[in-house]
């Protein structure tokens, strides 16, 4: 794949990138958007799956979606583009993720700045006392378990719909974009607010913004360079040229 003369004259020259993500770097790992998903669960609506209130209405059903998504996603591998994403790290003074997706696919490829904005479905807590439970594998798939200090209901440590984004998480993702030389904006129309904001703050900071997208999206047109294709293709070539310009770390 070439690359335009402006976008290696900026790569050349900047120090801090940032990587906004969403959804579409996932697909090319096989994980399905959450209204592409199939089987039985297609029956039902975000409202029934995924807010406070079907949690409390009906935590079980809740539970076992969500048991669902975390075996897709604990069968699915980064892909290439994840990986490459990670591999920047070697060439530039800063390398950050902010992702919108939960899948965790972006700490298991090796990046090692990960603003997770809505959460990480591998992360569970206490509705009632908040204790942690990051990390397990529960063994009834089809209960929702308590919790062992208080007896509440453990739920998923995403965000749902009505919830706000980590406060913490969010601010350090509007420091990074309004300081990073470069924002790559990877496989997502940048939609959903107040996630999408994030390549806005970028933008109006001065930074290049690289759009990576299967398609053109709203998001295009405040652009500097949009490349059309799939991120495990693109961003990999890419780094084939970082490295023949800065040679192999």
């Amino acid at each position: 794949m070439q690359f335009s003369d402006e976008l290696i004259s900026k790569l050349l020259s900047a120090q801090n990138i940032l990587f906004f993500t969403g959804a579409g770097i996932s697909a090319e790992s096989g994980i399905e958007t959450f209204r592409g998903s199939g089987g039985l669960w297609k029956k039902y609506r975000a409202a029934d799956l995924a807010t406070p209130e079907a949690f409390e209405r009906n935590p079980d059903l809740v539970w076992q979606w969500y048991e669902y998504r975390r075996k897709m996603v604990r069968n699915a591998q980064p892909n290439a583009g994840h990986i490459a994403i990670a591999e920047f790290e070697k060439y530039f003074q800063s390398v950050t993720v902010a992702t919108q997706n939960v899948d965790n696919l972006h700490n298991r490829a090796g990046s090692s700045s990960v603003l997770e904005l809505h959460g990480n479905i591998e992360k569970n807590f206490c509705s009632d006392c908040g204790k942690r439970f990051d990390f397990i594998t529960f063994k009834d798939k089809n209960n929702v378990p308590v919790c062992d200090e208080c007896g509440g209901f453990i739920r998923p440590d995403v965000v749902w719909f009505g919830e706000q984004l980590p406060y913490e998480v969010f601010q350090r993702a509007g420091i990074k974009a309004g300081s990073c030389d470069i924002c790559f904006v990877v496989g997502t129309s940048a939609l959903v607010y107040p996630a999408a904001s994030i390549p806005e703050t970028a933008e109006r900071a001065g930074a290049f913004i690289v759009e990576i997208n299967i398609d053109k999206t709203n998001l295009s047109e405040i652009a500097d360079i949009t490349l059309l294709g799939k991120s495990g293709e693109i961003l990999p070539s890419l780094l084939t040229e970082i490295k023949n310009i800065k040679g192999t770390a």
